[in-house]
């Protein structure tokens, strides 16, 4: 591959999206178009992150650029697309956020944008973001589950559904007009500046350990360099010839390979922060799920729109942590390549220590 070349990152300020960012910087092999919805780039502080600095670098002396697009308008990402050759589609919204519509619009609409700009512009490669989660129904535990696992008769939330359509259209794109495809599926991403071991770290109640349900439930959770290390396996599997004829128009699994229950991994975030659970308080299903359901239903009623699209509590999100979510690895590390290059305990451990140094900053409060 003759170094310089494009590519492209839609949502490329994302969380996961700037890992890979840094990653397709750092080898050496890419020039990076960033896309996203910001007028201009806003980089942090200088050192606060490896990966920030690594951009703002790479602006300057022209390996990088940032494009303002959003892949609901076509033509925006028709113009970022020029003269790019691989296009890694992680854009979509907060998975938290309960809007249908929001979600139809990017992750369906906007991919579809997305493989149209490509066709246009000659793309060659395009990496679709899914998630593991489009195979969840919410009712089933997965273990060790496969990509022949078929998609659910519905859905968990809107995020995964339309994630699941988009997932599907990419597939179908693939040997379109010389358009190479696939899709990667992490599991449970967490890392510095990831949201959901962030809560953790920031919580004062910790004195108390409470476990949803049974606590028997396992999780794949991967960490975030992992994640973007793995489009970067698919991305030069489809660039090979062979390579292409078995990936393309495929999806894959992303996990560390390191299943863990999901209690026992909380215990390990506690315990490293310091906060010693005195009492271990087990919430039966039954209560978690009616609970779940009054408070979503009297915050949708009482809260404006925006603030009840973007509950904690919801029943959905009971659902995710309270059942087995545990998927094979198995396709990916034969037809990719991909190994994790960063162990889950490791990856916990620069997590926190991230946390620590926002909690000397004051930019997290115990």
């Amino acid at each position: 591959m003759a170094a310089g070349m494009w590519c492209a990152v839609t949502g490329g300020r994302g969380f996961m999206a700037r890992y890979l960012v840094a990653a397709l910087l750092r080898s050496g092999d890419w020039r990076v178009r960033v896309i996203d919805l910001a007028p201009t780039v806003v980089l942090g502080a200088a050192g606060e992150a490896p990966a920030e600095d690594l951009l703002g670098a790479a602006i300057q002396d022209g390996r990088a650029s940032y494009i303002q697009g959003d892949v609901r308008d076509l033509a925006q990402i028709t113009k970022a697309f020029e003269g790019v050759d691989v296009v890694f589609h992680t854009a979509a919204p907060d998975a938290t956020n309960e809007n249908f519509e929001l979600h139809y619009s990017v992750n369906v609409e906007g991919t579809q944008n997305v493989i149209e700009a490509c066709i246009m512009c000659k793309v060659k490669r395009l990496i679709y973001t899914s998630s593991s989660g489009v195979v969840f129904d919410g009712i089933h535990g997965l273990f060790y589950a496969d990509e022949s696992m078929p998609y659910p008769l519905k859905f968990v939330d809107a995020y995964t559904e339309t994630k699941a359509e988009g997932e599907k259209i990419v597939m179908e794109a693939n040997g379109t007009k010389g358009l190479l495809t696939c899709c990667i599926r992490p599991g449970n991403i967490f890392g510095p500046g990831g949201k959901n071991i962030a809560m953790l770290a920031s919580s004062r109640i910790w004195k108390f350990m409470f476990i949803l349900g049974s606590g028997k439930n396992y999780d794949d959770f991967v960490f975030v360099e992992n994640v973007a290390h793995s489009h970067i396996c698919a991305e030069k599997t489809l660039s090979n010839e062979e390579g292409a004829k078995i990936v393309g128009g495929q999806t894959y699994f992303i996990t560390n390979m390191e299943p863990v229950n999901m209690w026992d991994f909380v215990s390990l975030i506690h315990e490293y922060l310091g906060y010693k659970s005195q009492f271990r308080i087990k919430v039966p299903m039954l209560v978690i799920m009616v609970t779940a359901y009054v408070v979503y239903w009297l915050c949708k009623a009482i809260l404006p729109i925006r603030v009840s699209q973007s509950l904690t509590f919801t029943p959905a999100k009971m659902k995710y942590v309270t059942l087995n979510r545990t998927f094979s690895c198995k396709r990916a590390n034969d037809q990719l390549g991909y190994k994790p290059i960063v162990s889950l305990k490791d990856g916990l451990k620069i997590t926190l220590e991230s946390c620590h140094n926002l909690h000397a900053q004051g930019l997290l409060c115990k």
